[in-house]
């Protein structure tokens, strides 16, 4: 018997934490049926989770997946009582993209990563096993390239973002940058507001808020100039931090179209291939800095304390979790139960 206070947002788990970081120089990846064997049968007081959000990249999702192989996916989803939200468009040179500020020949591969991530979309949609959800995509470059000539970087990426817009469009679908500290012109609150000013297509391109990332934007990390903590910060002062927090999203939660719930210990980690970023840490870390449910609020919720209702679903991010934590089903028990606090706490009807 469900006793969850609201019906939305939908509560999803991504599936890209069984990837990101791991392979070469790291733990083995874990495959997609696992993920979803997980997700599906964490279960807290009758709640389940709804849905996963997608990785468009092998070993879980090939972005050039066939009519076929999209169908046995939603078939798959389905017998797991699970739907699609996001989709993550593997728009890094490794996966077949190249950067948004990079040559011609980069910027249409990335160009390209978006529009076979946004067919897949349309797809995923006509199937019926989506109905909700963006494509998630980044700036593919890190920030010392883009530091080499900031206004003319971030110019580029604006142009590359605005082309990706007129090809979502064309599929109906949203995309939603992800703001964090590894991705040029992306990699400060800052600049992340100057970008999406810059693109200035709101209809169509929005700001995708992971509250571990957006933590490590008050710190300054990659982005000196954008510090709003000050320097040796006692994190034993949580008002502080309560009001870095609100600033940020304040300035980046009128673009917000897309949210992770996640908890940061206020350090970075870089895992195999991945640069280094935000720590995600499971929700009853000792060390980690934000009351969960309280911070989800100032992204969930106007000035005005009324819900935004700007997006459908909100999604756990665990990435670069240890495998011995990722396979554990207690983690997605706890993880659960934080999100059906955070729905009750800031959802609605």
């Amino acid at each position: 018997m469900s006793t969850s206070k609201h019906k939305s947002p939908a509560i999803h788990n991504a599936m890209w934490p069984g990837i990101v970081g791991k392979g070469t120089g790291s733990e083995p990846a874990i495959d997609l049926d696992t993920m979803l064997g997980l997700t599906a049968s964490a279960e807290v007081n009758g709640e389940k989770f709804d849905g996963v959000d997608l990785f468009l990249a092998l070993p879980h999702t090939d972005i050039d997946s066939t009519d076929d192989e999209l169908k046995q996916l939603a078939d798959k989803l389905a017998g797991h009582n699970l739907v699609a939200g996001s989709l993550v468009a593997p728009v890094w040179p490794p996966v077949g993209g190249g950067s948004a500020m990079g040559s011609d020949e980069e910027r249409s591969s990335f160009l390209t990563q978006v529009k076979k991530a946004c067919a897949i979309g349309k797809k995923l949609r006509d199937l019926g096993i989506r109905k909700y959800g963006v494509i998630r995509i980044d700036s593919a470059a890190g920030p010392a390239d883009w530091a080499v000539d900031p206004a003319a970087s971030t110019k580029r990426i604006a142009a590359t973002f605005s082309e990706a817009c007129t090809i979502a469009e064309g599929y109906g679908e949203r995309l939603a940058a992800e703001g964090e500290i590894c991705w040029g012109g992306m990699h400060g609150w800052k600049h992340m507001v100057d970008l999406l000013e810059q693109v200035g297509r709101p209809q169509t391109l929005g700001f995708q808020a992971d509250m571990a990332h957006t933590m490590l934007y008050t710190m300054g990390y990659n982005s000196p100039e954008s510090r709003i903590l000050p320097e040796n910060y006692d994190w034993a002062d949580p008002a502080i931090l309560t009001d870095a927090l609100r600033q940020v999203a304040r300035a980046l939660r009128p673009w917000t179209i897309d949210f992770h719930v996640a908890q940061n210990d206020g350090t970075v980690k870089g895992q195999g291939s991945h640069d280094k970023t935000g720590r995600h840490c499971p929700p009853d870390d000792p060390n980690g800095k934000m009351n969960i449910v309280e911070v989800a609020g100032y992204w969930m919720r106007n000035d005005d304390g009324s819900p935004t209702r700007a997006y459908e679903h909100i999604c756990w991010d665990g990435c670069m979790f240890p495998n011995s934590m990722m396979t554990s089903p207690d983690t997605w028990v706890k993880i659960l139960a934080t999100m059906i606090q955070v729905r009750d706490a800031h959802g609605w009807d």
